[in-house]
């Protein structure tokens, strides 16, 4: 498993109950999380000390109940700063374990530049969200083209670019539906040197088009690697869906990528420690191809 275990301003503290105990630097959250099927004892006192607590509705959804958080904070990971706000469906605008592939690509891209210094690294984030891989790349020194459905998501991330004293990086922000993008990009002769995408297990685009991703994902994959620059660096395909196990990513990017060109293929469920019990919580998976 790959683990995410370099920050300081977050911790998933305990798990337990179908929930997790989190510290966002001074806040202390409680969230659900589907994979908590255990019961363990709740030893840790900050299960009393809440700041805020979202509550999972047997009706489908559910809301926070606040105590004391603040309508937005910042949050750093290195030189990265991300703002955050409880928002819908239990987020708070960041995804923790994806700091593991942030680091990932960006030691690939830093690599490259420290051989290459005059190469322009073209990368790009599909379904981007808040931008945390948009900032990562871009503070590696890559040209980031960054594309959303949402065009409140492209704001924060904005947002997040600026707080990271990323506000002049050549970043293009684009809200658009992903794949009809990545449909105009092959006609009009576009490549990139690194491809990121975090597909959603279900979606709409800007004009109600359905996303289903066990039925969309590799044709998506296929369609996309032919936006890959004969030179290029990296993949990376994200899943937070069960259906889609490391293996079943393996497989896909293999058929779609390797096969053709070479590189190495890697695949792992990703996680983030859990400081009261020394154990990893799974959070999804990746898979990853590298030239």
């Amino acid at each position: 498993m790959w683990v995410a275990d370099k920050w300081k301003d977050y911790e998933v503290i305990d798990t337990s109950g179908g929930e997790k105990l989190e510290r966002w630097d001074k806040y202390t959250l409680l969230r659900p999380d589907p994979q908590v099927i255990w019961n363990t004892e709740k030893k840790n006192p900050a299960w009393k000390k809440l700041n805020a607590h979202y509550h999972r509705s047997a009706k489908g959804g559910g809301e926070w109940e606040f105590f004391d958080l603040p309508e937005q904070w910042t949050i750093s990971y290195g030189d990265l700063k991300f703002n955050l706000k409880p928002f819908s469906f239990k987020h708070t605008g960041l995804f923790p374990e994806q700091a593991v592939n942030w680091d990932w690509f960006g030691g690939l891209i830093r690599e490259e530049l420290k051989k290459n210094p005059s190469r322009e690294i073209k990368v790009l984030n599909l379904f981007a969200y808040t931008g945390g891989a948009t900032v990562a790349a871009a503070a590696a020194g890559a040209k980031v083209t960054h594309v959303d459905a949402s065009k409140g998501m492209v704001t924060w991330a904005k947002e997040n670019a600026e707080s990271s004293g990323l506000k002049d990086a050549p970043i293009r922000w684009l809200v658009d539906d992903c794949v009809k993008f990545v449909e105009r990009e092959l006609r009009r002769g576009n490549s990139y040197d690194g491809i990121i995408m975090d597909p959603p297990s279900y979606g709409r685009g800007p004009k109600g088009e359905l996303w289903k991703l066990e039925e969309n994902i590799h044709g998506f994959i296929e369609l996309t690697a032919k936006l890959l620059s004969k030179d290029a660096l990296f993949f990376l395909v994200n899943s937070y869906t069960t259906g889609l196990s490391p293996a079943v990513l393996d497989y896909m990017i293999s058929v779609e990528i390797a096969k053709k060109r070479g590189g190495i293929v890697t695949a792992s469920d990703i996680g983030l420690p859990v400081t009261e019990t020394g154990l990893v919580l799974p959070c999804g998976s990746s898979g990853r191809w590298t030239a």
